[in-house]
This record gives structure tokens, sequence and C-alpha cells, in this order.
């Protein structure tokens, strides 16, 4: 949460920097942008874990809220000084965080702030390990479809390499332009078939380890135990 970025709208400067002084006292403080209504356009490229709403002129409210709302991955908190007009907004906001400006309000929206970016960064290693897993998966699938045409491709090679010594070996057979053609083919063929005999040979060293680790893995059963 060291690098967590928050973003805090206002045109009350009071509050932007009570909010900014109190987040100090903190263990961990993000990197802090405080910009006015004015600034801020639902059309800004996202970037921040975490926006903040606060006092903002009128008629402003409702489209920067909307336009937090489509912001991927960022949690937003409104602290709002009409308290009636909080049931209507989580209604009409349903990713928005609205905390009434009562006593210890910079206490409470801290405590709420830490736990929101708590819950952003879990979102997102969970979502990266998701990215990794599929990867993973795709060179899994890819390394499976190796092993399997392996043997194919081994006889493809030998068919190769066989017809083109017997050429190389009667050279009556073909003319000088044929024959270097020939012996280009045969150094390709060469230099796949070594390819394809070092990939063997990392399959079965990744097997042996395969095997020796689930050989190392202890099994204690209860009656081991008692």
């Amino acid at each position: 949460m060291s690098h967590a970025s928050v973003l805090i709208i206002s045109d009350d400067t009071d509050f932007a920097r009570t909010i900014a002084a109190r987040w100090q006292a903190e263990r961990h403080v993000p990197e802090i942008t405080l910009v006015t209504s004015d600034v801020r356009h639902p059309a800004n490229p996202p970037g921040y874990d975490l926006v903040i709403v606060g006092p903002v002129r009128s008629g402003k409210l409702s489209s920067i809220l909307s336009g937090i709302g489509g912001l991927p991955g960022a949690a937003a908190v409104h602290v709002t000084e009409d308290e009636k007009s909080i049931a209507s907004l989580a209604a009409e906001h349903p990713h928005l965080l609205v905390i009434p400006r009562r006593d210890e309000w910079v206490q409470t929206l801290i405590l709420v702030s830490t736990e929101a970016l708590r819950r952003v960064e879990a979102v997102g290693r969970a979502q990266r390990a998701e990215r990794l897993a599929l990867a993973c998966q795709r060179l899994a699938t890819l390394g499976r479809y190796m092993l399997d045409v392996r043997p194919s491709v081994n006889n493809a090679l030998t068919s190769v390499l066989g017809n083109a010594d017997l050429l190389l070996f009667e050279p009556g057979r073909a003319s000088s332009e044929s024959r270097e053609q020939i012996q280009a083919i045969h150094t390709m063929a060469l230099r796949l078939n070594e390819i394809m005999q070092r990939f063997s040979s990392l399959a079965t060293e990744m097997q042996a380890g395969e095997k020796e680790s689930q050989a190392e893995t202890p099994t204690t059963s209860w009656a081991g135990r008692e």
C-alpha cells in the first residue's frame, strides 16, 4: 500500500489540507493529489487507487461521481455535509462510500480509506495472479503439445536427414547447384534435430524434478504422530 495513489477532489481548500495533514500521521502515507472540481473531468485517464470527493461547487457533484464510477479498479469515497442525501447518493452510485462530515469525520475517513486501499491492493494482486495463472496455463498447453508432436517431428527429421544423406553420397544424381541446396537442407535439419534433442532433455529433467519433489514431500499420518 506504500505505492497507493489518492486523488482528492474538492473546492474547499481546508478540506483537502486537513485530510493530507491527518494522513501524514499514519504509518503508510499514499501519494496524494489535490485538485478542484474545475480540474477533474470524467474523461481524465484513470490512475488512482482511491478518489475522495469533498465539497464542490454547485452542479459539479453529479458529473464527478458519475465519472468516478467509470474508473476501473478505483475505490471512491464522498464526504458530505448533507446527511439527508446519503441514502439517495448510495442508491444512485452503488460504487460510492458516503461519509457524513460530522465530529471525528477525518478519523472515520482515514479508517475507511485505508481499508478501501487494502481491498484495491488485494483485488489487484488477485487479478495479477489470475493473469499469471492463465499465462502459465497457456505455456503448459504449448509444452504438452510439443511433447505430443515430438515423435512425429523426430520421424520427419530422420526422414529428411536420411534422404539428404543418400543424395549427397551419390554425387552423380544431382548437379552442383542442387547439391548445395541439399547440403543446406541437411544442415538445417541437423539444427532442428539438435533443438528437439535439447527439448527432450529439458522435458526429461523436468519430469525427474517433479518426481523428486513428490518423493521429498513429507506424508505424516495420524498413526505416525501418535
